[in-house]
């Protein structure tokens, strides 16, 4: 004689253990990763000095991107009121977005493009007779993607002597560029550019040395 067939109500019954095993893990790992982000938002990243600065240059900004363009000496003036080095005749476009002013040294006879990003969180040096193109970023500030509440970090930018940074070339936090080296258009520079050549690409590597660098 056949079996009878079990009913569909029992055949189809879920097991109950793994699900009670896992909601409660799910909501102990949604929680850990709320008490990292709260953390995070009420960590001490800036003093209040620093904040009280930062308030400041936002108040004043306008001075500085409305002014007009041919007012080079007196966006460097304004720079230096709030702690920027700045070089002699460097040209600096009233449409440059620069975050902290006192964290910036610009050399002598470099010129920052229209939209260019001075992300200036930790120090950014750029050097003597530097060309940063329009849109370039130069970014000193990441976070730390190993710890789950990722703590602001304010990695230094170094760009030497004679560099060019392209249209929309991005230089990242901790990345010092050589002296007359080149970042191509829109290229990513994520670790340093050794001096005298010419990078390209996401991730940027080396496409050719450049002419001449040997002669300064």
């Amino acid at each position: 004689m056949a079996a009878r067939p079990r009913p569909a109500s029992i055949r189809a019954r879920p097991s109950s253990g793994p699900r009670s095993i896992r909601f409660p893990i799910k909501m102990m790992t949604e929680t850990h990763s709320q008490l990292d982000i709260s953390a995070n938002r009420k960590a001490a990243k800036w003093s209040r000095r620093e904040l009280a600065g930062r308030a400041l240059w936002a108040l004043c900004h306008p001075l500085f991107a409305w002014s007009p363009r041919p007012l080079w000496a007196w966006r460097r003036q304004l720079l230096r009121w709030f702690g920027a080095r700045i070089g002699r005749d460097a040209h600096i476009y009233p449409s440059v977005k620069i975050t902290i002013p006192w964290h910036l040294t610009i050399g002598d006879e470099t010129a920052v493009g229209d939209g260019a990003i001075l992300y200036a969180l930790g120090p950014v040096k750029i050097g003597r007779q530097v060309t940063i193109s329009q849109y370039a970023h130069i970014c000193a500030g990441t976070h730390d993607y190993t710890r789950a509440d990722l703590p602001l970090i304010k990695a230094p930018v170094t760009i030497g002597d004679g560099v060019w940074i392209c249209a929309d070339a991005f230089v990242g936090p901790g990345c010092t560029v050589g002296d007359r080296a080149i970042v191509a258009a829109r290229a990513v520079a994520v670790k340093d550019v050794a001096p005298g050549i010419i990078v390209g690409g996401n991730p940027a590597r080396k496409i050719k040395d450049r002419e001449g660098a040997e002669h300064g």
